[in-house]
């Protein structure tokens, strides 16, 4: 991206890497990821401290090989395992911070850019903090909806790599004449499908990354066993005897503010509540005020007009929109990927605009005649 010239003169831009290091803080869920956020700096010319999750050292470690493998000099990424708390404390203190290239939780984020904030007079220039953080991702049906479209959507979009994606479909609203139906074909595809250890590729569903998550996903859906306002009309058990397997589940709520309706899970559990048909165009605006996040969402319609009037509502609950598909599979280049509110900083990974983050501009203008009175030319 250049500027344009001017008469007698040559306009340019240089983008500089920034005068610091990034800390590149990744999660457990996407191997990719882990690379995209310490490479990406690195593509701009800087260098970056990594720390990956805990829960993922072994195949970051092979990445981190595969980079010395490839040539890469040794200080351009710097593999730290350790204490997320203690590492992030370490370096937003240092004063060649330069910025949080960051996937995780939205806690763990913002306690990072507390204290990037509480130290920003020791730093040679403002950070640059860019994170991807949570999501309470919906998919909303209107009663023009392809039912077997919506039970796939639904079915993969929740199920898929457990629910462990930030973008995995958590929450549905459903009209209440479809509902039914499109229960029955999850329920078919739950009982085909194979749930086991994840060496086998032919089993769909596998266990959560570990006891903690294990013990949330329970908690969410014993809390609905015991509520008046939800029952579990889908799968529900949990095995932890060789394994964290949780199996794919469906809670139905008639309270649109239903805890697991706002909250981030994190697991193979959907939430739905089931409206009155004529009702759609209120639901809707009521799925965009129910959660704080604005990661990724969903409509499905075949009535083009109210599915328009359904996306505009939904205007800011989604940095990631889909019609007529499901909230998850977003692509490099095609979908660049990421959503505001409290999911983040939306500068889209996988897209120019998170390159852009990671240099400083320089503009430079040459005069190719310099003049050589002061006059402007109003003043003659």
């Amino acid at each position: 991206m250049q500027p344009k010239d001017g008469v007698a003169q040559l306009n340019h831009t240089e983008y500089r890497p920034l005068e610091g290091f990034i800390l590149a803080v990744t999660p457990f869920n996407f191997t990719s990821i882990a690379s995209n956020l310490c490479m990406t700096p690195v593509l701009m010319g800087n260098v970056a401290l990594w720390k990956p999750s805990t829960t993922a050292l072994l195949s970051n470690y092979y990445l981190m090989q595969l980079y010395k493998e490839a040539g890469l000099p040794d200080g351009v990424v710097n593999f730290l395992p350790g204490s997320g708390a203690l590492i992030g404390e370490v370096a937003t203190e240092s004063k060649y911070f330069s910025g949080i290239h960051f996937t995780g939780s939205t806690a763990t984020f913002q306690s990072l850019w507390k204290q990037a904030s509480m130290n920003v007079d020791k730093y040679i220039s403002y950070p640059r903090l860019v994170g991807e953080t949570g999501g309470k991702d919906f998919i909303f049906v209107h009663p023009s909806a392809d039912p077997k479209a919506v039970a796939t959507a639904a079915f993969c979009g929740a199920y898929e790599f457990q629910g462990q994606k930030c973008s995995a479909a958590s929450r549905m609203y459903i009209p209440k004449s479809m509902w039914a139906g499109v229960l029955d074909d999850m329920k078919a595809m739950a009982a085909e499908i194979k749930m086991g250890d994840v060496m086998d590729p032919m089993n769909f569903v596998n266990a959560v990354i570990d006891k903690a998550s294990f013990d949330k996903a329970k908690s969410y859906i014993d809390f609905a066993q015991d509520a008046k306002d939800a029952e579990v009309v889908m799968g529900g058990k949990c095995d932890c005897s060789k394994g964290w397997f949780v199996e794919p589940t469906v809670i139905e709520t008639s309270n649109p503010n239903f805890k697991s309706m706002e909250e981030e899970i994190f697991a193979p559990v959907l939430t739905v509540y089931p409206y009155d048909d004529e009702k759609w165009e209120e639901v809707a605006h009521k799925c965009n005020e129910t959660s704080p996040y604005g990661l990724t969402g969903a409509v499905f319609g075949r009535d083009r007009m109210a599915v328009e009037k359904i996306t505009d509502i939904l205007c800011y609950a989604a940095g990631n929109f889909y019609i007529n598909d499901k909230p998850t599979g977003a692509v490099v280049g095609m979908q660049p990927f990421g959503g505001a509110r409290a999911s983040g900083t939306n500068d889209k990974a996988g897209g120019e605009f998170n390159l852009i983050r990671w240099v400083i501009p320089r503009v430079i203008k040459e005069t190719l005649v310099s003049p050589t009175d002061y006059h402007y030319t109003y003043m003659k």
